[in-house]
């Protein structure tokens, strides 16, 4: 930095800039750029002078942005993002033809000369004044580099971006001043290497190491004479010398660069006339950037890991900060994505359901006791072409999912089971469980206002065949999956232990409310994201412990050439419910594999439990499952949820009715057979369920599932997305509005089983 003498007067650096402020600003130095007289901006010398004086004496120089890659849990690459796509290098990693045909071109005495080239301004003011107009620019390439500095500054922002490039007197006199400040403390070779690192090569290509990448499919180091005088000539009009739209231009900007490479001595004539008879030589690599472009359909889940990254407060605490450090790039992100879980994944969707199909599908496996996303896929891929979408069916809306999550019919009920068990219900309770009946009311609420089943109509619910008459125990109303019990239980220990064991297990609606308190939630009548439910599932896989989902291992960030670590979010555990009610839903839910609904989702290889739904007038068909050390959840349906799966084609497999064991769970169980392949087959710790009387009797064939009819939100909602009857019965006619936001996209939905269109 620039120093005052000892007797306090001003250094020769800084009388200099004194002088320049008061003589060339004023005027000379504003040769390269067209404005009216300084009279007519009212900025006299004195103005100029004291502008100067009045500048901040340091530059701040933000970091330069990067791009950011994601990686697998293995290190392999999934995608690479950025805001502009750039690689920092060292000056002795960029080629010498490359150094010297960017100063041959841009500022041929940039080694001779101090921030301002005076020779250069007067020949410039000499040949403009000849022309009558600008012909010629004067500024040098330390200007040059200041001005990339406050146009990275500015970032995306237009309104900044248009203030750091404007022509006025006001920015020349800032950059001039910047300029002689960073001449004195960094040095030519240093400036050189920033402004080779910063300056726009076009093709979204920033620095001339993805220059290079670009248009050469190389690193900057193996430029050579004529790769390097093209890349030097796009710089000062990267849209007019792009040489992918426009061959002949960029060909005679790069011989014009070749040319003053001779003049200026830094090669022959010779070789620059040899030189110009050579084609172009493009090897273009386009541009990769984004999740769209994520290996394996990982796309949803990059996308993911962005909103991960923006939204948790672990990187910034405002919005603002975060969105900064994500544009910023340099990340190299690690995740908890497992190429082989994700590669089943996809597999598993690809041979099942197909992109073309009316419904969809939507696949996450979570790890149990860590919370670590393995795999997140789904059937109609990322994009914004037919059958292409950009929503994340299997997460949240805030984390770019659907309005609300789908509902998720009967895999709501093993969390009704966990709450009475917790509550000290025997595993053989027993309920009448008949064919159909009214709600039962009043049921107690955390709240202590009982809700009642009231109106002009009562709500009712029946189960998915006439057949299934109780009484029942647990163990065989699980495996059938009978409404009627469940809504029964639930009406015994009352709401609040359910909401309790639901807050336990993170369970909440798609849109991030907590589930309402009403006895319809027992037959799952709430939209909730297939993350939300693997995750819940994976605390019974763990004994009761349930962990936050994460999908961050690690995060260093490049500035410059210095690496740093960021902190990042880790998974959460807590005691959800306790070892032996964990244990016995295991048991209860690997009795669904074995012999009730879920025949079809069963692994041959190792213990494996879980639950079908199937949700009113089967609009949404699920199967969440788990073995000891993998936890998953599988969504089919409509997005827009129009669309009843019946009499319906999917993967090219017709289906008078969709179940959750037909259609969900062999997705489920061959994405789940990949992921497993080579790990190790723990087993459950199982415990002793007394049998009944009637428990060798008809077990169900996995078919008499669970259609859940019942309408029991006093109004609102009955199992399906919020209300309506199926396949018989009566139901009152719903007396809500429907929310705002509600319907995406659709001139159907609302009430009558229609559900809204949910993207």
């Amino acid at each position: 930095m620039p120093k005052k003498r000892s007797g306090g007067g001003l250094s020769p650096t800084q009388q200099a800039a004194k002088f320049l402020g008061v003589s060339v600003l004023a005027g000379a130095v504003m040769a390269g750029i067209a404005l009216p007289a300084v009279g007519a901006l009212g900025l006299a010398a004195k103005g100029s002078v004291e502008s100067f004086d009045e500048l901040p004496a340091n530059m701040k120089t933000p970091p330069l942005s990067q791009r950011t890659t994601i990686l697998d849990a293995k290190g392999d690459r999934i995608a690479t993002v950025y805001s502009r796509d750039r690689t920092v290098v060292d000056l002795k990693d960029i080629s010498p033809y490359m150094q010297k045909a960017i100063v041959a071109i841009e500022d041929a005495r940039f080694y001779q000369h101090g921030a301002v080239d005076l020779k250069g301004v007067l020949r410039a003011l000499n040949r403009n004044a000849q022309s009558g107009g600008v012909a010629e620019g004067a500024s040098t390439l330390t200007q040059q580099y200041v001005k990339n500095v406050f146009v990275e500054e500015a970032g995306d922002d237009p309104t900044k971006v248009a203030q750091a490039t404007q022509q006025t007197l006001g920015r020349k006199i800032r950059e001039l001043k910047y300029a002689i400040q960073v001449e004195e403390e960094l040095g030519k070779k240093k400036i050189l290497e920033n402004y080779l690192n910063i300056t726009f090569f076009g093709q979204q290509a920033y620095g001339v190491e993805a220059a290079a990448q670009r248009y050469f499919s190389k690193s900057a180091k193996d430029l050579d004479l004529q790769e390097s005088a093209l890349l030097a000539g796009i710089v000062q009009s990267p849209s007019r010398y792009d040489p992918v739209n426009d061959e002949a231009e960029a060909t005679k900007r790069r011989n014009v660069v070749l040319q003053r490479m001779a003049e200026v001595g830094n090669i022959s004539q010779a070789e620059a006339d040899e030189a110009m008879e050579q084609p172009l030589g493009l090897k273009v690599s386009r541009p990769q950037n984004g999740c769209i472009t994520a290996v394996k359909g990982a796309s949803f889940f990059c996308k993911y890991v962005e909103r991960v990254f923006k939204n948790d407060p672990v990187f910034g605490k405002t919005k603002e900060e975060r969105a900064k450090v994500w544009n910023q790039g340099g990340l190299t992100i690690r995740t908890t994505l497992d190429p082989q879980a994700q590669e089943s994944v996809q597999d598993s969707l690809k041979d099942h359901v197909n992109q073309d199909d009316q419904v969809a599908a939507a696949t996450t496996l979570v790890e149990p006791g860590t919370g670590r996303i393995l795999g997140m896929g789904q059937s109609k891929p990322f994009g914004y072409g037919k059958n292409e979408t950009e929503y994340n069916y299997s997460v949240d809306a805030s984390m770019g999912g659907s309005n609300y999550g789908f509902p998720t019919g009967s895999t709501f009920k093993p969390f009704v089971a966990a709450a009475a068990l917790e509550e000290g219900r025997p595993v053989t309770q027993e309920y009448s469980a008949p064919y159909d009946m009214d709600y039962p009311s009043p049921v107690q609420t955390c709240s202590g206002k009982p809700w009642v089943n009231g109106g002009p109509q009562k709500a009712t619910v029946e189960n998915e065949d006439e057949s299934e008459v109780g009484p029942y125990r647990l163990r065989e109303a699980m495996e059938k999956s009978v409404n009627t019990y469940f809504v029964q239980m639930i009406s015994d220990i009352g709401l609040c232990p359910v909401v309790k064991m639901t807050d336990n297990l993170h369970v909440v609606q798609g849109n991030g409310e907590k589930l309402p308190e009403v006895p319809a939630i027992s037959l799952g009548s709430k939209g909730i994201s297939p993350l939300t439910m693997a995750t819940a599932y994976a605390a019974f896989a763990s004994r009761g412990m349930y962990c936050t989902p994460i999908a961050i291992e690690s995060i260093t960030q490049k500035i410059g050439q210095e690496q740093k670590s960021l902190e990042v979010p880790k998974s959460t555990c807590s005691r959800a419910m306790s070892e032996k009610t964990a244990d016995t839903v295991n048991t209860l839910l690997q009795g669904v594999v074995d012999s009730g609904t879920g025949q079809e989702a069963g692994l041959t290889d190792r213990d494996s439990a879980g639950k079908t739904g199937t949700t009113d007038e089967r609009k949404n068909a699920w199967f969440v499952g788990y073995t000891p050390n993998l936890s998953g959840a599988v969504w089919v349906g409509s997005a827009t949820q129009q669309v009843q799966m019946e009499g319906i084609s999917i993967g090219g497999v017709w289906h008078d009715k969709v179940y959750g064991g037909q259609v969900p769970g062999p997705i489920w169980r061959d994405a789940m057979s990949g992921a497993l392949v080579g790990k190790e087959a723990g087993s459950f710790n199982l415990v002793e369920i007394p049998e009944g009387d009637d428990e060798d009797e008809d077990r169900g064939d996995g078919n008499d599932e669970d259609n859940d009819n019942g309408n029991g939100d006093n109004g609102n909602g009955n199992g399906g997305l919020i209300g309506g009857g199926a396949d018989g019965g009566t139901f009152p006619t719903p007396s809500f509005s429907i929310p705002e936001g509600w319907i995406r996209g659709g001139d159907n939905g609302g009430g009558n089983g229609n559900g809204g269109n949910w993207p």
